[in-house]
């Protein structure tokens, strides 16, 4: 299902999934509410704030196609996004004149399509999209003269095509500068939409042989594959006659770190690396719970109102934010949408985060690990599976029909997550993410799947002869304790925030997913996994067993990855080393482990990478992964020379004369200062090439040595008068911006 087919769903992600409530207005942004407005309902308010009744005045959606474009294109247009057949050259040229009516009415110049190479660094910068802005006119072709005149206009054929160079981003090997073609082309299911004067198109990034080269394109082939074999496995089922499509959906909660535009000026390491490469910890950090919920500072909710405020015009539905646990962390979040169009939302929602930052005198900081100490940040991404008649494969429903879905799907998920559990870990394996996974604050390296207890007890009874329905969704009540406050409504399972694929009630939260990351890729891995686990299935019951005798050998086969227990305690990866499950700690290991021939099996079989696509991404991982050290440690280097040192040898000649204890102390850690950067220089000029030794050298021997000077120079922070330090402290970085609230309404 495309966004230009909108079809509600039940709350299937996101931590607010109440649907898709979704506005819309014409280009020329008058003040009529949209068609299903509550403006002027009973009991309701006759007109909605700003930021409510522009809901998706800038999205190029279906209402748009059909004012712009015509009933017989808009409907030709939605069916071919359910056959996957080409949209004819004419209807072309007419779609292309109607984003150009709808965009230049909104004062759009320009128009780019907008895609997601596969390069590292977006913990420093925020999206890594690609685009180019290529304006709205082109030569009249009808002249009939030597120079023909410029008209505004979309030039025919660049709103589905586009071309670029690949051999500048990261391709593993599939581009080279001599062969370096590669094309872009519209994501149809994804709108564009017109952001600061350019129409944004979602675009595929592929080489000149139809490699991919980016993150959507293998998340817009594993879509295909949810459903084929969707649609294949409920036609086994029997009952769903109706469905036609089977998608997924994502709904995902963004973390990020807010700092002071000049906190972050005078910090390096923030400036090249998107985190502290040193700094103390601060005195107060998240010790006494103060932040979790807590009133925002004036600077932040005036920033965040802005950021609200955007993206609903871009029909980006956020429609949560708060403050995280460590202190200057916070969080948004929208209303769930299909996979691919939900994905393309954060990215724009990280750019546009920047953008508005920078008006407020702040900075964005979407690194997993901004501050050593206090919580590093996340993306957990709500999954689940749903059909274009409104069923929600994760849903376990109130009857008997629906509850039979759910457990057929959960042995799919099952034998997903256990067979392809490397590709999942691979998925959310990179140098950022590496500080956070597992360290007593987000979910481990070892990937399991949290169905909740209760359906862990129904799972054993299938295995022993049990029907696949009988657990159903319900609501339980616990007392309050007191008359004023009703009884307390409670979810079908608890809680359990140290796995990392918990279930939640309607959905599945994959919560390993790191803050910088492009969902793209986790997303596609997750679906590549869970269409295959259909396919099983599938072939199982063709080949003559029931459909519960099948879900049950999936269970049994496959029941070591389930874990309801503690992710964090010391004796799980204990138990999971005896249950087999892989325990990938780190990327370069998660990357050793991603294009072994099962892997590549698999993403063949789902038409999701070629087997060469699977040796280029594993080269890209590797490279990824030294970029990122590489810079950290020559920023490193670069701190300590030049800042560090001398404010520590001025601080030791203040005590010169003194000597006693004081000196001796800073006189002996301040060498070790020197001594360990010295080696780390010394150690940096013997890297060697070769790309997997790269990685496992700056892993192995860089990092810590890196570590060891972290934690002399932290230590000398709290020795060096504080005037002579070089550096904002910590205290500095996550406190003093709310002590102020510029640039309020800047949007």
């Amino acid at each position: 299902m495309s966004a230009y087919k909108a079809k509600r769903t039940p709350g299937s992600g996101g931590r607010n999934s109440s649907g898709n409530v979704a506005g819309r207005d014409t280009p020329t942004r008058k003040t009529k509410p949209p068609s299903h407005s509550i403006a002027g309902s009973p009991g309701m308010p006759t007109s909605l704030p700003p930021a409510l009744g522009e809901i998706g005045v800038k999205v190029f959606d279906v209402e748009k196609m059909m004012q712009f474009c015509g009933p017989q294109v808009t409907g030709r247009f939605k069916k071919a996004l359910v056959s996957g057949e080409p949209t004819p050259e004419a209807d072309q040229t007419v779609i292309e004149a109607g984003i150009f009516a709808f965009a230049s009415a909104l004062g759009a110049v320009n128009y780019a399509h907008w895609f997601f190479p596969l390069r590292a660094g977006s913990g420093a910068t925020g999206s890594t999209a690609g685009m180019k802005h290529d304006a709205f006119f082109d030569l009249d072709w009808g002249f009939d003269g030597l120079v023909p005149p410029l008209v505004p206009k979309m030039p025919k054929g660049r709103l589905f095509n586009g071309e670029t160079d690949g051999s500048s981003f990261p391709n593993g090997g599939l581009r080279v500068t001599h062969a370096a073609a590669a094309f872009t082309s519209w994501d149809r299911g994804s709108p564009p939409f017109v952001h600061e004067g350019t129409v944004y198109i979602p675009c595929a990034f592929c080489s000149h042989y139809g490699k991919a080269l980016d993150d959507k394109t293998p998340l817009l082939r594993a879509q295909d594959a949810i459903n084929v074999q969707g649609l294949r496995l409920l036609k086994l089922i029997g009952g769903y006659d109706d469905v036609d499509q089977v998608v997924p959906y994502l709904g995902w909660e963004q973390e990020f770190f807010v700092v002071s535009k000049e906190a972050y000026l005078k910090r390096p390491d923030l400036r090249a690396c998107g985190r502290t490469v040193m700094g103390a910890p601060p005195s107060r950090g998240q010790q006494m719970d103060l932040n979790y919920f807590a009133a925002m500072p004036e600077s932040v909710k005036n920033y965040m109102d802005d950021i609200q405020k955007a993206l609903l015009r871009i029909n980006c539905p956020l429609s949560v934010y708060h403050n995280e646990v460590a202190p200057g962390q916070h969080e948004y979040s929208p209303i769930f949408r299909l996979a691919n169009i939900s994905s393309d939302s954060n990215q724009i929602a990280m750019q546009i985060s920047v953008e508005i930052a920078a008006k407020h005198d702040l900075v964005i900081l979407f690194h997993e690990k901004p501050f050593a100490g206090i919580n590093g940040s996340g993306k957990h991404n709500n999954w689940s599976i749903g059909t274009n008649k409104g069923q929600n494969f994760f849903n376990p429903g109130k009857n008997e029909k629906q509850s039979e879905l759910f457990a057929i799907a959960l042995a799919c998920l099952t034998y997903a997550v256990n067979e392809h559990n490397e590709i999942i870990r691979c998925s959310v394996a990179h140098a950022g993410n590496d500080w956070r996974l597992g360290a007593q604050e987000a979910p481990p390296a070892i990937v399991s799947l949290m169905p909740g207890v209760a359906f862990a007890n129904k799972i054993k009874d299938i295995i022993k002869g049990g029907p696949l329905s009988g657990y159903m969704s319900h609501q339980g009540t616990v007392p309050s304790g007191s008359k004023w406050v009703q009884d307390l409504t409670t979810g079908l399972e608890d809680r359990n925030r140290t796995a990392p694929f918990p279930f939640c009630g309607n959905r599945f939260e994959f919560r390993a997913v790191g803050s910088s990351q492009n969902c793209a890729f986790p997303m596609a891995c997750v679906n590549t996994a869970f269409a295959d686990g259909m396919s099983k299935l599938c072939d199982a019951i063709e080949g003559g067993t029931s459909v519960r005798d099948a879900c049950a050998a999936m269970f049994a086969a496959h029941e070591r990855v389930i874990f309801c227990g503690n992710g964090y305690s010391a004796e799980w990866p204990i138990e999971a080393k005896k249950r087999g499950l892989p325990n990938l700690k780190d990327a370069v290991e998660a990357a050793e482990q991603f294009a072994t021939p099962k892997n590549k099996a698999v993403f063949e079989r789902m038409g999701v990478f070629s087997p060469e696509e699977v040796d280029a991404r594993a080269e890209i991982m590797y490279e990824n992964y030294s970029a990122v050290l590489e810079c950290e440690a020559a920023t490193l280097l670069e701190m300590v020379r030049t800042g560090v040192e001398p404010a520590c040898a001025e601080d030791l000649s203040i005590y010169a004369g003194a000597g006693g204890g004081a000196y001796n102390k800073r006189k002996d850690l301040y060498a070790s200062v020197t001594s360990l950067t010295d080696s780390l220089e010394g150690a940096m000029g013997k890297m060697p090439e070769d790309v997997v030794a790269q990685a496992g050298y700056l892993k192995d021997k860089i990092k810590p040595l890196m570590l060891q000077i972290r934690e002399v120079c932290d230590a000398s922070e709290g020795l060096v008068k504080k005037a002579l330090w070089p550096f904002p402290s910590y205290t500095d970085c996550v406190f003093t911006h709310q002590m102020n609230a510029p640039g309020a309404n800047t949007v």
